[in-house]
């Protein structure tokens, strides 16, 4: 019978290693090499002399954070938070406000001439907003620590599955970001104060709803004490017994219809907790005013609006475009698209479900022709579906991505197969503070 083997953790160095910082990764850490291996650290910014220690070695790459910093950036800035390091929802508040969206503009650019194998002649203006205060959408953890004697909520630690012990969150917006400890405070007083996994936020334009999961039911008295709580505090607080269908209203209690609007289009958007919206308003709009000024829609245009959700681009298309026609993997969503496509008088729109990673060349919807295609995908990007173009024959693509390497793989099959040109690019400031990075591309036949 073979022994099995059991191979021990390579013991990492104790040592901090002196290092300049040659690189950015897209996810805000600095790059160096150490005897020819990658190292990825934690609060670097090119340019930088640092001291080092190792978090992680493997056998292609490792990981460190900045024991001592030698020389600093210009591009280096005081952070917002004093969780910052420890809470893991943020990765740029080392980087100055003003230069984080130009960073990750840089980043954009070197993704779509390494990956996609493509050039942009032309930017547009990055869309900013604010930096603080502006997230409306999160999934907060919560962990009962009786050695700490209280309810953690919040986010997880940097690169640890435990939640990290904060106070208050700056990026979240404060009707909750400023309420942690009131949160930690009143759950502490549960009978299922070990029960509860997570919070998820929702922050319409008026109305702020908090859904707790909860393992166990809640007792009468645990629902009074929550019910007390949202009233304080202006929150309605649901209970999630089990998957986001289940999101309910305590006894007792109306359930608050959650909206977001477009003034400049006169749209309006209803939504669920658990539903997909973007996290920051300000950015939302701003970016549907550029996507309606550079593809001046009118009443000749047939549109296709892949990955549409709630017809978030969908909707302010149709009050432009003569026929609109989304398309959304999840039957729900497009379930809503319909109904707030109804509440907004619109009648030109038409709303598909397809799992668009899938062929869907014999679906009705897929044999018709559009001259005009909106993609707005997941981060996994929307190279499943792109050689359908071939087919609806479209003159002009708009594609929004919240992950620059899959949207310039994305680009490359776009020029470099299907013969479109990549016309301009941008980034939208749409979460400022963290490493992600939203953009939006442009390609004309």
């Amino acid at each position: 019978m073979a022994r099995r083997r059991y191979h021990r953790k390579k013991k990492l160095p104790e040592d901090p290693v002196k290092a300049t910082i040659e690189s950015f990764t897209h996810d805000g850490r600095g790059v160096t090499h150490v005897d020819g291996k990658a190292v990825f650290i934690d609060e670097a910014l090119p340019g930088e002399e640092v001291e080092f220690i190792y978090t992680d070695s493997r056998k292609d790459f490792a990981e460190g954070r900045v024991e001592t910093l030698l020389s600093a950036s210009e591009d280096r800035g005081e952070p917002a938070c004093e969780h910052f390091g420890r809470c893991g929802g943020c990765s740029f508040q080392h980087v100055k406000n003003e230069r984080q969206i130009d960073i990750k503009q840089g980043l954009l650019v070197e993704q779509f001439q390494r990956i996609g194998k493509v050039s942009v002649d032309e930017f547009w203006e990055p869309i900013k907003g604010p930096f603080l205060g502006y997230r409306r959408k999160a999934r907060m953890g919560v962990k009962y620590v009786p050695k700490k004697g209280r309810v953690l909520v919040g986010f997880r630690e940097r690169r640890n599955q435990f939640l990290a012990e904060i106070e208050s969150c700056k990026v979240m917006h404060p009707i909750v970001g400023e309420k942690l400890m009131d949160l930690s405070a009143m759950i502490g007083e549960l009978s299922i104060k070990d029960k509860i996994p997570q919070i998820e936020v929702a922050i319409g334009d008026e109305e702020c709803v908090l859904a707790f999961r909860v393992l166990e039911p809640a007792t009468d008295e645990d629902k009074e004490i929550m019910r007390a709580f949202g009233h304080e505090h202006n929150m309605s607080i649901c209970l999630q017994s089990k998957g986001p269908d289940t999101i309910k209203p305590i006894e007792g209690e109306e359930e608050k219809i959650l909206k977001y609007s477009l003034p400049e289009q006169g749209i309006e958007f209803v939504f669920k907790p658990a539903m997909f919206t973007q996290v920051n308003y300000e950015i939302n709009r701003k970016m549907i005013s550029r996507v309606m000024q550079e593809m001046d829609f009118n009443a000749d245009d047939k549109v296709l609006d892949l990955f549409c959700g709630l017809g978030n681009f969908t909707l302010p298309i149709a009050t432009k475009a003569g026929l609109v026609v989304g398309v959304e993997g999840d039957q729900p969503l497009v379930n809503h698209a319909k109904e707030n496509a109804r509440l907004n008088n619109l009648s030109n729109v038409e709303f598909y479900a397809a799992d668009l990673s899938k062929d869907v060349s014999d679906q009705d919807w897929a044999k018709q022709k559009y001259n005009k295609v909106m993609l707005d995908p997941s981060r996994a990007g929307a190279s499943d579906v792109l050689h359908n173009l071939k087919n609806w024959g479209a003159e002009m693509v708009m594609y929004v991505s919240c992950n620059p390497s899959t949207l310039a793989r994305d680009a490359g099959i776009l020029v470099n197969e299907l013969g479109y040109t990549l016309v301009k690019a941008g980034v939208m400031d749409m979460f400022p503070q963290t490493g992600h990075v939203e953009s939006i591309a442009l390609f004309k036949k």
